[in-house]
């Protein structure tokens, strides 16, 4: 299966189940504004409570907050997101679809890097174990030729990105052959900038009314509380604060399900620390994160760090960590050494003083600051398309299974009598009843306990729990593993104990 047909198969798979649904679809939907379905809010609960107390419970220092989308609009004057939040954007005269000038360039760079990654994976099949990856890419002509293409394309498009010249990214465009995939045409537009920030008014007439913005990030919430934190809370530097909230982009190439959207969520944390010090904390906090992702079970290879060649204007050290999505590797989180460039424009702009006294050194100074930012919606996509897939059977029949990392699971354990009478469905609610102030669980007696099965294992419920008539005098139920699909014979009063082990949060935080 290729990665499109994976991706096809995959947004197919999160309508049928209940995890992601086209907003307001009956109304024939709105473009890149998707709705979490009962298992997909599950799914994104779990996974922002994971980084919530990760962040917060296993760090003294870092404390939650909850700020406002609407903000003084002065605001994203002084962040710069007025003046410099924009996208490049390029349109094809003959389909009059806009694209996104660095995403075309990045996506050629993209099908390179897959063409090389084929011949790698070629030799790796022809020579078996004594494959040398780093020679057979230093000396096999095809890795060779494709490598010179990628370098020559990349090092023109670092330059025009630094340079911020579009005249430079629509030539890249042309030179690469790069068309339109609907028209098929290289007939382009010059390239030239959109602000993707949602504006609105604030006021009781049209005439007296103030124009707002929805913010586009969640960071400067906390960067104008920092103030009411810091001196509330008695911080002493170094110290963070978390968020998590609603962000909006008026993105224009919105594409890619969920990865892209116009609505999103975001996980960030801003770290407060001294002046001089911040190239240290960011090498910790790249650490910190990339072990939090690792951690969760999907294969330390499907991450990576891409380090930033051209920098934002507030940053002097930028990250993304990256994941291995099925339209490749892409950005999953992001982590900044944001200098001091917030809270001085903050403080230029509103007039206030804001500065940390640090009695150590006996001076007043305004903080640089360290930032993890990363998606929800993003994390959500990666946690679904790492965990689809089907497996072939010994007895020839196939299974769709969503082997979601169970402490993320949406329904932890499914209580299954094994018919509908007999006094089963009574004993089944019993154990619902045991288990249901611990975990979300789901009760079904509906179809036969094969198609029950299959149903769990496509919304990726770690365990079926079965209720037959020998329960009723032994006490004890099969419970079968959604990963193994091996099954045991387990007393009712152990139950809690044995899903516990292998759902709960607090295990995956214990192994930070």
């Amino acid at each position: 299966m290729t990665q499109d047909e994976l991706f096809k198969v995959l947004v197919a798979h999160c309508k049928e189940y209940g995890f992601i649904f086209p907003s307001s679809e009956i109304y024939d939907g709105l473009a890149a504004v998707y709705d979490y379905g009962q298992m997909g809010v599950e799914l994104k609960n779990n996974i922002k409570q994971y980084w919530w107390n990760a962040m917060t419970r296993l760090h003294e220092n870092i404390v939650g907050i909850d700020s406002c989308i609407f903000m003084h609009p002065r605001i994203w004057e002084a962040s710069g997101h007025v003046s410099a939040f924009n996208d490049p954007l390029i349109d094809n005269k003959d389909s009059k679809k806009r694209y996104r000038a660095d995403v075309l360039i990045e996506d050629y760079l993209g099908k390179i890097e897959e063409k090389v990654n084929k011949e790698v994976e070629k030799g790796r099949k022809k020579f078996g174990e004594g494959f040398d990856e780093a020679q057979f890419r230093a000396t096999n002509p095809n890795v060779l030729r494709e490598q010179a293409k990628w370098d020559e394309v990349h090092n023109r498009y670092v330059a025009a990105e630094k340079a911020s010249d579009f005249a430079e990214y629509r030539q890249i465009i042309i030179d690469c052959g790069i068309v339109c995939p609907i028209s098929g045409t290289c007939n382009w537009t010059d390239v030239r900038q959109f602000n993707l920030m949602f504006s609105t008014s604030m006021g009781s007439t049209s005439e007296g009314a103030n124009t707002i913005y929805l913010r586009p990030e969640t960071a400067q919430g906390i960067f104008v509380n920092y103030l009411n934190v810091q001196k509330t809370g008695r911080m002493k530097i170094p110290f963070g604060i978390a968020q998590i909230g609603k962000a909006f982009r008026n993105e224009i190439v919105a594409r890619q399900f969920i990865f892209r959207m116009r609505e999103f969520e975001q996980m960030e944390m801003q770290f407060f620390i001294k002046p001089g010090t911040e190239l240290d904390w960011f090498a910790k906090w790249k650490e910190n994160r990339m072990k939090w992702h690792v951690n969760i079970g999907m294969g330390a290879e499907n991450y990576r760090f891409h380090d930033h060649e051209k920098l934002a204007h507030y940053a002097n050290a930028a990250t993304d960590i990256e994941f291995n999505f099925p339209f490749g590797f892409k950005e999953l989180e992001g982590i900044h050494s944001r200098t001091n460039f917030d809270l001085g424009n903050h403080q230029k702009f509103s007039g206030k003083k804001i500065e940390y006294f640090d009695p150590e050194e006996g001076a007043a100074y305004t903080p640089y600051v360290v930032e993890t930012s990363i998606g929800v919606d993003r994390m959500v996509l990666a946690v679904l398309s790492h965990s689809l897939h089907e497996e072939q059977l010994e007895n020839g029949e196939t299974r769709v299974v969503m082997s979601i990392p169970a402490p993320l699971a949406p329904v932890k354990a499914a209580v299954l009598p094994l018919v509908k009478k007999d006094g089963l469905p009574e004993l089944a609610q019993e154990v619902m009843d045991l288990l249901k102030y611990d975990f979300n669980c789901q009760y079904e007696e509906k179809d036969s306990i094969g198609k029950r099965y299959r149903r769990q294992d496509a919304i990726g419920t770690p365990f079926c729990i079965t209720v037959d008539h020998d329960s009723l005098n032994d006490r004890c139920v099969t419970v079968r593993d959604r990963d193994t699909m091996e099954q045991q014979r387990v007393p009712i009063a152990e139950l809690r104990a044995l899903i516990d082990a292998k759902v709960n949060l607090n295990n995956l935080l214990r192994n930070l």
